[in-house]
């Protein structure tokens, strides 16, 4: 780990110089997307600076310094996705696909991911540098297998390659950069998600098995404790599990996130503007030097019909194949986000359990407390009886002591008499209490 922090991590930021040599790119649509700044001269201003990660499609990583309008500029982004991405705010987990990004906050995870690059929040954290060394891991190993699979290949290709497999995907197992990005966040979000899921599994039971045991207050305090990290933890989950299923329902929303595919209808398009203009510019020549004549205008005009019929039947090939590349891309996109669903379904699932089992747990302890409960409300009875039949003793004691003389006191065995006439009758009394309880189903006799 280490090494891995000293190589994607180094002593010092990229330099103003360089950050304009990483930030420039060739322009597509007439205008700049990205410029460089001086970055030193913002820090003077007291611009906000922030470290990025940068892995391009190669799997080269470097960090550099942008601030927060720049990267607005760089990404084509509002200020609000980029605060999803802030460390110091607690956003829910969120996909969201752009004109140009995909802004991508799951758990640790949390990135810009465009045609040509992914855009790390500069993190210590192991899942960050986890997921910068299996991004790189990744693009080095499709990079190097699509180069050889392109040397047989191209001999094959070259003769029957038109403009639109120029640009298009070579087979249909083909992924864009953008997608093996997001699978590799998804695939760490979801491995980050389901270890603590199952750290907590390891966790519970046992303690759960203990407190059925023995119900003590420590055991109960812990069992809370878990319950609240359970709860928690569910709630995560079942956020990313909603993100990717809302992202599975909307097809709009899929074919936004195909940025490959954007910038390839730009290239083409700015590839046909370019052809068109050089024609008019040729057409254009061409008649200024030619004579005119009203012989040679019916040409001319036919000649213009079949350039318009020609062209529209070029956007109308362009137009079908666009469609049939966005079905096919949200197809791929789709059984990508469903691959990783049944992941985060699973520990979902997972978790849905452990609290199944808790409140089962909890079930069993509140039917153990309710039976010694009634244990004790049948003591207390058993209780009540004998007290009642102890004070019959007390009441006849209290008649024969009262002050007046009876003949029976003269006689010898008439304390005798009494005890056992009392004893006999609280123990008839006692005795009719017990099957009465017996016959009303008070007390399990």
């Amino acid at each position: 780990m280490a090494e891995i922090k000293e190589r994607l991590l180094p002593s010092k930021p990229a330099s103003a110089a360089n950050l304009r040599e990483v930030s420039y790119r060739p322009p597509t649509s007439g205008r700049q997307p990205f410029q460089g700044i001086d970055v030193l001269g913002l820090k003077k201003r007291g611009q906000g600076l922030r470290s990025w990660i940068r892995v391009d499609t190669s799997g080269n990583s470097q960090v550099i310094e942008v601030d927060k309008f720049t990267m607005m500029r760089r990404c084509d982004l509002p200020a609000r996705d980029l605060r999803l991405l802030d460390p110091l705010f607690v956003y829910p987990s969120t996909i969201l696909g752009r004109e140009k990004a995909i802004v991508v906050n799951l758990e640790q995870i949390r990135c810009i991911i465009t045609a040509d690059e992914v855009l790390l929040l500069n993190s210590l954290d192991s899942y960050v540098l986890q997921y910068v060394v299996e991004l790189q891991r990744r693009l080095q190993a499709a990079g190097a297998g699509e180069v050889w699979q392109s040397e047989g290949e191209l001999s094959r290709r070259r003769g029957s390659r038109n403009m639109e497999n120029m640009f298009g995907n070579p087979s249909p197992d083909y992924l864009p950069f953008e997608f093996r990005a997001l699978e590799v966040a998804l695939e760490a979000a979801c491995t980050f998600l389901d270890s603590q899921a199952a750290e907590l599994e390891i966790e519970a039971y046992p303690l759960l098995d203990e407190l059925t045991s023995k119900i003590s207050t420590l055991n109960l305090e812990r069992v809370r404790r878990l319950k609240s990290r359970l709860v928690a933890l569910t709630r995560r989950v079942q956020k990313v599990r909603d993100e990717i299923e809302q992202l599975m329902d909307d097809d709009g929303d899929m074919a936004e996130m195909y940025l490959t595919e954007k910038k390839r209808r730009m290239e083409l398009s700015c590839y046909g503007e370019q052809s068109l203009l050089g024609y008019r510019s040729t057409d254009g020549a061409l008649s200024l030097s030619a004579p005119v004549s009203p012989v040679s205008s019916p040409p001319e005009s036919r000649r213009l019909e079949k350039s318009l019929s020609i062209a529209r039947s070029r956007h109308e090939s362009m137009r079908s194949s666009e469609s049939g590349a966005e079905t096919q891309s949200i197809e791929e996109l789709e059984m990508l986000l469903e691959a990783y669903f049944v992941v985060i379904d699973s520990t979902l699932n997972k978790l849905t359990s452990l609290k199944e089992y808790i409140d089962d747990t909890e079930d069993f302890i509140n039917i153990q407390l309710d039976n010694v409960r009634n244990q004790l409300i049948q003591f207390e009875l058993l209780l009540t009886t004998a007290t009642f039949v102890v004070a019959i003793f007390g009441v006849v004691a209290g008649i024969f002591g009262m002050n007046f003389e009876i003949p029976m006191f003269n006689e010898p065995n008439a304390f005798k008499w009494v005890l056992i006439i009392t004893g006999v009758a609280g123990a008839v009394i006692f005795f009719a209490f017990l099957w009465f309880f017996k016959y009303r189903r008070l007390m399990p006799l």
